[in-house]
């Protein structure tokens, strides 16, 4: 149910039956006045009810969340769709027994969903929000994979004093590799290219 009309004896009453029956607050509703109403001649006479018109809003992350579920349909795909939501950012779990399909070659295909659903939750919000999609947990699994390639490789580089460079990343990736080693004593690391061929590099420091 997304609204509801109701009467009662004043606007106010008319509202709080509506939010009751809903279940929402005022915060999360578009109050419409069909009719203020009338006490009629000493309360008596021509009285007439005040009619309110009480609609959901639609929240920005249901959006977001209606056009994942869109998206996977036409992509032949049965899922499910977790949604939290906090003042800073949305995320968005899939679940499906098609993970793998979703995630696509490196994360590819999850990162692309990602990037659209992005574009739908802020286009019209005035107040920006990080949008995350995630399926099978697959990005803490990839951030824990990149930081212990990172420091794997990056004790190569110190034994041999040879760079080390990765395949293109996207800027999230390339920020997991520079964290995991901005505190390492004998490397350092920087980026190459242009985007979306940017590439990390991991070097020896130069008082090594």
């Amino acid at each position: 149910m997304n609204s509801v009309e109701k009467s009662a004896k004043t606007v106010q009453e008319a509202t709080d039956l509506a939010l009751s029956e809903l279940n929402i607050n005022a915060d999360d509703a578009i109050v419409e006045v069909l009719d203020e109403g009338n006490k009629g001649i000493l309360g008596l006479f021509n009285a007439r009810m005040a009619k309110v018109k009480v609609t959901v809003k639609k929240r920005i992350s249901q959006e977001g969340k209606e056009f994942l579920l869109d998206i996977l349909t036409k992509m032949g795909l049965d899922a499910q769709i977790e949604v939290r939501e906090n003042n800073d950012s949305i995320v968005y779990n899939i679940i499906s027994k098609d993970g793998g399909v979703i995630i696509g070659r490196r994360g590819e295909t999850l990162d692309s969903i990602q990037f659209l659903a992005g574009l739908v939750v802020n286009k019209n919000n005035e107040i920006y929000k990080k949008v995350i999609v995630d399926t099978e947990n697959y990005r803490e699994k990839r951030k824990q994979t990149l930081v212990n390639l990172a420091n794997r490789l990056a004790k190569k580089v110190s034994r041999t004093g040879k760079n080390h460079t990765f395949e293109p990343m996207n800027p999230y990736e390339r920020r997991i590799i520079h964290y995991s080693l901005q505190k390492n004593p004998y490397v350092e690391t920087y980026s190459i290219g242009e985007e979306p061929n940017r590439r990390v590099v991991i070097k020896v420091k130069e008082n090594q």
